[in-house]
């Protein structure tokens, strides 16, 4: 816009987050949003730099939908690359990003069944999260134990769904299976760490250096592997006695990936999540061929669109190992809105161990 424009925006229901821009010339009278809240607002593809605290107008709830009040939003890997249009889809300009968040129901449209104005949910999305209010479709929504605070309910949809998702329905692990998880200090490297446990699989944690190792220790796996000084191959050979590892937990990519498939056992499989390297491998096929290994996709999030009682079935599971102690959800960092730059900075530069999350 140039400086002789004003903009006036506004969320209107049923857009997932997307906001309409509105420029008028200067002078002319600006209606302006009987009742406004602060949005984190991305007007163009790019770094987080491009982003901006902004005005816009509260959601109303279309039918099928709710509104949330927002108490904390989680930050993920996702969030970065929506930002710049390098992800899987590309919202429509202007949008608020941000695809989590616990919260408040405050408002329910019409057709809702099951989900009352006052309940504690979380919500998980493809962008919208990242504001004091949250309009989203209803089958999105999950409600959360009483007693699950929010800044911890806000970091749980995303990696512990994807991270039970790809170990229960994409990976079928036994009891007794070894996972191997690489970017095991992250959001859905610490999930799988925990929902791996659980399950009652042996676990060996893979990261890129001796904090992040001790954390995925501190988290609760059972071995440790510094890929950064430690040769990959070699150590998991150690580990497992030549056997190879069950299952492997990939959100890394990049050289990652071929040597992880080349370590797994008869049968094994090797579970792409996503690129947090910033490279998508390419790998020999033939390793799969020799070891009966399976490459399995995880798309959680198309998963969860696609069969949303499913996934809150899997959601009960997971709220069951909590409350019953199985599960422990690691403690997030917290930062205000206004560090926005702080939060999406610390997943460029990788130094996040566990969940990020925001506060509106």
């Amino acid at each position: 816009s140039s400086p002789e424009a004003k903009i006036s925006r506004t969320v209107p229901p049923g857009t997932g987050g997307r906001v309409r821009a509105k420029e008028e010339a200067q002078g002319e009278t600006i209606a302006r949003p009987s009742r406004a809240m602060k949005a984190l607002v991305c007007t163009e593809w790019g770094p987080a730099e491009h982003l901006t605290i902004d005005d816009v107008a509260e959601p109303h709830p279309e039918p099928g939908e709710v509104v949330i009040d927002v108490k904390a939003s989680g930050v993920n890997f996702p969030d970065t690359l929506i930002i710049e249009g390098k992800y899987q889809f590309r919202p429509e300009l202007p949008f608020v990003p941000g695809g989590e968040a616990a919260g408040v129901v405050s408002e329910v449209g019409d057709g809702v069944e099951g989900i009352e104005i006052g309940a504690h949910v979380i919500a998980i999305g493809s962008s919208g999260a990242f504001a004091q209010r949250w309009g989203i479709p209803a089958s999105m929504v999950v409600g959360i134990p009483e007693d699950l605070d929010f800044v911890t309910a806000a970091g749980f949809g995303m990696t512990y769904g994807t991270a039970h998702y790809a170990l229960v329905q994409r990976a079928k692990l036994a009891p007794g299976e070894t996972v191997l998880v690489l970017g095991a200090a992250g959001g859905v490297g610490t999930a799988a760490v925990q929902v791996g446990k659980a399950l009652g699989a042996r676990v060996i944690a893979a990261a890129s250096s001796d904090e992040k190792v001790r954390f995925a220790l501190e988290s609760g796996a059972d071995d440790s592997i510094n890929y950064s000084t430690e040769d990959l191959r070699g150590r998991l050979k150690e580990l497992t006695g030549g056997a190879g590892v069950d299952v492997v937990v990939d959100p890394v990519g990049g050289d990652m990936t071929e040597m992880a498939l080349r370590s797994t056992a008869w049968n094994g499989r090797l579970l792409v999540i996503g690129f947090a390297s910033g490279t998508i491998p390419l790998v020999a096929t033939n390793l799969a061929l020799l070891k009966g290994a399976s490459i399995v996709g995880v798309f959680w999030g198309s998963w969860a669109l696609r069969d949303p009682a499913a996934s809150r079935a899997a959601f009960r599971e997971l709220f069951s190992m909590v409350e019953d102690g199985r599960l422990q959800p690691t403690t997030a960092e917290i930062r205000p809105l206004e560090e926005f730059l702080d939060a999406f900075h610390a997943f460029s530069n990788r130094t996040v161990k566990g969940k990020l999350v925001l506060t509106p």
